[in-house]
């Protein structure tokens, strides 16, 4: 069973997120995008397209599907808001990857994080609402994988740049609880307010390795 029958006022501060969650992100991907091509190289600026464009494409898809009215259409958005969960998390990881100096532990993280979230892709989209429970932890376990090259990515990020991935990391796997807490009211608007806020922790973290690191 999929809640959809949210009340007026849970819709209306539901859109309020997703509206600040869209205009926010065009804000911010378009000056990522300008100061990162000032100091990034072409390899870096590529990974921070990609992070961009899987950020939008998460916030407008999302904003999309949770504002549609209930309708065949809703149902469709809602394969594309679940599979774009997982371009988000592999397109975040790639920025950062780009900073490992092993090179052998960079391809197998790169490789490994997009092929998992490929993979959630496929399930979302061929699947739709099925295996519901199987997904948020396929969600967590991607977020977290980074965990397992720690020593690599220890050695290439700022330390400011990995107290806010792990400040994002955590606000998403809180976040889930109200994800699952579908009797609470306002449920919705409570989970996107704090995947908006992990969002931008990471989003600052991209920032903060790729041009603030280099001012």
């Amino acid at each position: 069973m999929i809640r959809w029958n949210y009340d007026r006022h849970e819709i209306l501060a539901d859109g309020i997120v997703h509206a600040l969650g869209v205009v926010g992100g065009l804000v911010a991907v378009s000056i990522l995008l300008a100061l990162a091509a000032q100091t990034a190289g072409s390899w870096e600026l590529t990974s921070v397209v990609i992070y961009g464009g899987g950020l939008l494409a998460v916030l407008v898809i999302s904003a999309l599907y949770n504002l549609w009215p209930v309708s065949p259409v809703k149902w469709v958005l809602r394969r594309f808001d679940h599979s774009a969960i997982y371009l988000l998390i592999a397109g975040t990881y790639t920025p950062f990857i780009m900073q490992m100096r092993s090179e052998i532990t960079a391809i197998v993280l790169l490789v490994g994080v997009w092929a998992g979230s490929l993979a959630g892709m496929v399930l979302k989209l061929c699947m739709p609402g099925r295996f519901d429970r199987l997904a948020i932890l396929l969600y967590l376990l991607l977020g977290w994988s980074g965990v397992m090259a720690y020593e690599a990515v220890l050695g290439a990020l700022p330390v400011s740049t990995l107290w806010l991935l792990a400040a994002g990391g955590v606000l998403y796997t809180v976040g889930v609880v109200f994800h699952v807490w579908e009797g609470l009211r306002f449920q919705n608007a409570i989970w996107h307010a704090f995947v908006l806020v992990a969002a931008a922790c990471h989003y600052w973290a991209v920032m903060d390795c790729v041009v603030l690191a280099r001012a």
